[in-house]
């Protein structure tokens, strides 16, 4: 294990899902490339992990502009989520360590929610197949608000229901979009480089640590006080 260099002190751990909690994107953008194929859109899957981020209904607006009504835009969604959960059904798994770093939050009573930009069928398909429900006070989903990330609300919501400031919570995310959510919210976060690297995130303030999984991270009570070594 890594010597711990750096001390965080956090009242509550918030993460993102999707490449977060589960190294999923590629499954994902494998789904939307061919969604979007189907839709008489050709991009790359460079491109795609470039392009297609925060909440369906926005990425197909963005991308189509008013080609479609709210009820297709609300059916391609679906489509391409149902597609997704077939596919990682038998494949799902947490990152290595999380497993042990959630149990040793728990025990500690450290307080925990999960706040990310998948509909509620992927949020619950994940928390069901992961057996999350002993870790997590709240699941805020895409369905459940009105401004995707980069905006903070997401992450406002899951601090409200913990009870917490957000700005004395952690946000574990992947992504620069939920990266720039964190920070607009004035959270700190640590990223996870499943998906981007990190001089993709250069221009983001308040992150306080890179890493590949969660193997590495040490959780203590001193005090009464919650902290985070990395």
């Amino acid at each position: 294990m890594a010597t711990a260099t750096h001390k965080i002190p956090v009242k509550a751990l918030i993460f993102d899902m999707d490449g977060t909690m589960i190294d999923n994107m590629m499954i994902h953008h494998r789904a939307w490339q061919k969604k979007l194929k189907e839709l008489g859109l050709e991009m790359t899957l460079d491109e795609v992990k470039r392009d297609i981020h925060g909440v369906n209904s926005e990425i197909i607006k963005r991308l189509f502009g008013d080609r479609f009504n709210e009820e297709e835009i609300a059916q391609i969604a679906w489509d391409k989520e149902a597609a997704y959960r077939e596919i990682y059904a038998d494949k799902i798994k947490m990152l290595p360590g999380l497993q042990q770093f959630l149990d040793t939050a728990k025990a500690l009573q450290i307080p925990m929610g999960i706040g990310t930009a998948a509909p509620k069928e992927n949020a619950e398909f994940a928390v069901e197949a992961l057996h999350l429900e002993p870790y997590f006070q709240t699941v805020v989903h895409s369905d459940m608000v009105d401004r995707g990330k980069p905006d903070p609300q997401v992450f406002e919501m899951v601090a409200a229901r913990l009870q917490v400031d957000l700005k004395d919570c952690l946000i574990f995310e992947d992504s620069p979009t939920g990266a720039k959510a964190a920070a607009n919210g004035n959270a700190q976060a640590i990223i996870l480089n499943t998906t981007h690297t990190q001089d993709e995130f250069a221009h983001i303030e308040q992150i306080k640590h890179f890493m590949l999984d969660y193997r590495d991270l040490i959780l203590t009570k001193e005090d009464g006080k919650f902290y985070l070594h990395v």
